[in-house]
């Protein structure tokens, strides 16, 4: 059974998320998207596990309409490095809470910070029978790679009960797979999304072959058991990451590593941090100039947020402007998902929005958008060719005005 999956979102209790990050909510937007099954996130704080357990259909099964849920946290260990664990049940999740309680105040915040270091986490994890695994494993700030410089060194003898690493916006199989050591592990590309809209949740997911939508069923995939496993990673292109070149933490310039041994990592334009950005940090660790897939690692499928897409081809200022979310919508109405618009749907088919947008597509599916990196915190940005600009934007039908130019 193919299923699509977002192993890592968070609720409104986490800071810096939306309120909106409700169960019925991201089950409603994950439905439009097409993702099957989505994280809870956020299992340790209390408030947010009593939502949990009224969604629950029994201790191991949480669901609402057609989107299932996967029980999940992400948790700070005391040298900065985030861990996502999936557990297998509510019960599971509060003997998790009774074991983290000791070591933090699960009150503070949805993504709590405990005092404890990978090894002692990934110990629990194995106790409770969860699975663990690093978040965004390059980024910069709070990740495994930003702190270790070797899967090792952070969850020590209990490096072999690591059965994931998360790749994070910033970095594809690619990158990873330059690092020898990762080679045994299955990748994960999750969203992350602090909010449920379309630009944020599942702008990262897995297809999946599982025997069943279950907790059971997904250890199988991701432990790659009896054929079952990840069947592609579906995200950003990595120069769409935040942190994907090295840059300034203020004004946002970008700079070769070179440059920034030169400059003892301070900005020359205004003096401020510049953070290392993902691409520097895996030609560090690199054991391959080139990547080397080891057999079990399925494709990883580039793709745009479709709203972004909308919002650049309209020249619009935000995703939220009625025009984008017209044609949004209408897409969603036609072809049921992301996907299907942006790699399978017949461009000439697409008659019922602005030309502007089906050459987005386009560009997009012939890989001529044009994309300038992030960096320093700032999302990489998407551009049109000025040639696929310059175009007849009167629609497709005679005597229609546009829906979408609002």
């Amino acid at each position: 059974m193919l299923i699509n999956a977002d192993l890592h979102l968070h609720s409104k209790y986490s800071m810096a998320c939306s309120n909106k990050m409700e169960l019925p909510v991201m089950a409603e937007e994950a439905a439009k998207k097409g993702i099957d099954l989505i994280a809870t996130g956020d299992c340790t704080y209390p408030d947010w596990l009593k939502d949990i357990k009224k969604a629950a259909v029994n201790d191991e099964t949480v669901a609402i309409g057609k989107t299932n849920f996967i029980i999940t946290t992400e948790v700070e260990d005391n040298n900065r490095v985030h861990h996502l664990l999936l557990l297998p049940s509510i019960s599971k999740a509060e003997e998790l809470v009774e074991r983290l309680s000791k070591y933090a105040n699960l009150k503070a915040d949805g993504r709590p910070t405990v005092k404890l270091d990978g090894c002692e986490l990934a110990e629990i994890a194995k106790d409770i029978d969860a699975m663990i695994g690093p978040c965004h494993a390059f980024t910069p700030w709070t990740a495994l790679y930003a702190y270790h410089d070797s899967l090792e060194s952070c969850y020590g003898d209990m490096t072999y009960y690591v059965s994931f690493l998360e790749l994070g916006l910033s970095a594809d199989s690619d990158y990873a797979d330059r690092i020898e050591e990762l080679h045994k592990l299955t990748f994960l590309s999750n969203s992350d999304a602090h909010s449920p809209w379309s630009n944020k949740l599942a702008r990262e997911f897995n297809q999946i072959n599982v025997p069943e939508v279950s907790f059971e069923g997904l250890r199988k995939a991701i432990q790659r058991k009896e054929g079952y496993g990840v069947t592609y990673n579906a995200g950003f292109y990595p120069h769409e990451g935040k942190y994907n070149e090295s840059a300034c933490i203020k004004c946002f310039k970008h700079y070769s590593f070179e440059q920034c041994l030169s400059t003892n990592w301070k900005c020359a334009n205004c003096g401020g941090l510049i953070k290392k950005g993902v691409k520097d940090r895996v030609n560090e660790l690199a054991d391959f100039d080139e990547p080397k897939h080891p057999p079990h690692r399925p494709p990883y499928v580039h793709l745009m947020p479709l709203s972004e897409v909308i919002m650049t081809a309209l020249g619009h200022a935000s995703i939220n402007t009625k025009g984008v979310q017209s044609a949004w919508n209408k897409l969603m109405e036609r072809y049921g998902n992301e996907l299907n618009v942006l790699q399978t749907a017949e461009i000439i088919e697409m008659d019922f929005i602005d030309k502007r947008i089906t050459n987005a597509i386009l560009a997009f599916r012939e890989k001529r958008l044009i994309l300038h990196p992030g960096g320093g915190g700032q999302y990489g940005r998407i551009e049109i060719p000025q040639e696929l600009q310059k175009v007849d934007t009167t629609p497709y039908k005679k005597n229609q005005s546009s829906l979408f130019d609002f």
